[in-house]
C-alpha cells in the first residue's frame, strides 16, 4: 500500500475541528466540551490502519477521528446486556427465565451455547456468555427474545444515542466493509453510552454490579486496552473483532484510588498486520490517550 492510499484515511477538516471541540451530551451533561486532539497519524501509517479513539477523565477529553464511523463488531454486547437488564428492571422479563437452545440458533463462536443445544439457558446465563466470552449465538438469542433488531435500535435512541446503527445479527455485522454504514457507531458516541450505562442511573446497583463483574473478569482482549493502562489499574471492557483486521475495545478504567476514565478504541484496515500487531496498536492508542488525559498521574 502506498502513502497516497494511507492519506485517504487522513481526517477531513470537519474531523480535525471536531477533534478539538466536541459536543456530545450523555446522561444530561456535556461529556466532550473542550476536547484535545490526539495525533495518531504515525501509528496509523505504521500499520496501515484507520483508528478512532475517544476518552474522558473528569473534565478532560481527548479524541482522534472520534466522529468517524467504525464497525462496532462485538463491542455492542455490553450494551445489549444493559438493554436486557433494563427490560428486567421494568418487569418485561426475568433473568431466571429459561430459553431453549436449538441447533438452528448456532453460528460460529458459541462456547457456551453450542454445548447447551437441546436444553435451556437462563437469560442471565445468556447475558454472561454474551459479555464475558462474546458468545455469538447467545447475543442473537437475546436480541430475538428482546423483540428483534428494531427494538434494540429503539433502546439506543432511548438513552440518547442517535448515531449507532443496528442492522444485522451475528456474525454478519462483522463484515466491516469500507463505506458500509451498517452496524456502525463512533468512538465519541460509544463513550457517551458507556457513561450512561456504567455511571448513570440506568441500571440498579445489583444489575450494574453484575455487569461490572462480567466486563472486568472477561478473559478476552488482554493485549488491547488492558495493555495500555498503568500497572495496578482495573479495566472493565468489551472487545470486538471483525473482517479486514478490525479490532475494537471499549470500556472503563479505574485507578487504584477509585477515579475512573472511559475509552473507546476502534481500529480497522490493517490487513497486512498480525492480530498481535493490531492489538498492540490499540494498547498504544490507549497509552497515548491515558497520558494526554493525565489519568495515570491522578
Amino acid at each position: 500500500m502506498t502513502l497516497t492510499k494511507v492519506n485517504l484515511w487522513a481526517p477531513d477538516r470537519r474531523s480535525l475541528l471536531l477533534a478539538g471541540g466536541f459536543s456530545v451530551l450523555a446522561a444530561g451533561r456535556n461529556l466532550a466540551a473542550a476536547a484535545d486532539a490526539l495525533d495518531l497519524r504515525a501509528l496509523e501509517t505504521r500499520i496501515r490502519c484507520r483508528l478512532g479513539v475517544f476518552a474522558t477523565f473528569q473534565d478532560r477529553r481527548v479524541g482522534w477521528r472520534s466522529t468517524e464511523r467504525f464497525a462496532f463488531c462485538s463491542t455492542f454486547k455490553l450494551f445489549l446486556a444493559a438493554y436486557v437488564m433494563q427490560s428486567v428492571q421494568e418487569g418485561r422479563d426475568r433473568l431466571d427465565r429459561p430459553v431453549v437452545i436449538t441447533a438452528a440458533d448456532m453460528v460460529p463462536h458459541g462456547p457456551v451455547t453450542q454445548p447447551a443445544v437441546g436444553r435451556t439457558l437462563t437469560i442471565e446465563e445468556l447475558c454472561k456468555a454474551t459479555v464475558d466470552i462474546s458468545d455469538n449465538p447467545a447475543a442473537n438469542i437475546l436480541i430475538r427474545e428482546m423483540g428483534g433488531l428494531a427494538a434494540f435500535g429503539r433502546w439506543y435512541r432511548s438513552i440518547g444515542d442517535e448515531v449507532t446503527r443496528v442492522d444485522r445479527m451475528e456474525t454478519d455485522l462483522n463484515s466491516a466493509l469500507p463505506g458500509d454504514l451498517r452496524d456502525t457507531t463512533t468512538a465519541e458516541q460509544y463513550v457517551a453510552n458507556l457513561d450512561r450505562v456504567l455511571r448513570g442511573n440506568l441500571l440498579t446497583p445489583a444489575h450494574l454490579s453484575l455487569l461490572n463483574r462480567w466486563i472486568t473478569q472477561t478473559p478476552t482482549g488482554q493485549g488491547r486496552i488492558k495493555a495500555g493502562v498503568p500497572a495496578g489499574y482495573t479495566v472493565g471492557h468489551k472487545t470486538g473483532t471483525g473482517a479486514r483486521k478490525t479490532h475494537n475495545d471499549i470500556g472503563i478504567m479505574w485507578a487504584p484510588q477509585g477515579a475512573s476514565a472511559l475509552i473507546s478504541v476502534f481500529c480497522t484496515g490493517a490487513v497486512e498486520a498480525s492480530p498481535e500487531t493490531v492489538d498492540a496498536a490499540i494498547a498504544n492508542a490507549t497509552r497515548q490517550a491515558v497520558a494526554a488525559l493525565g489519568f495515570g498521574r491522578d
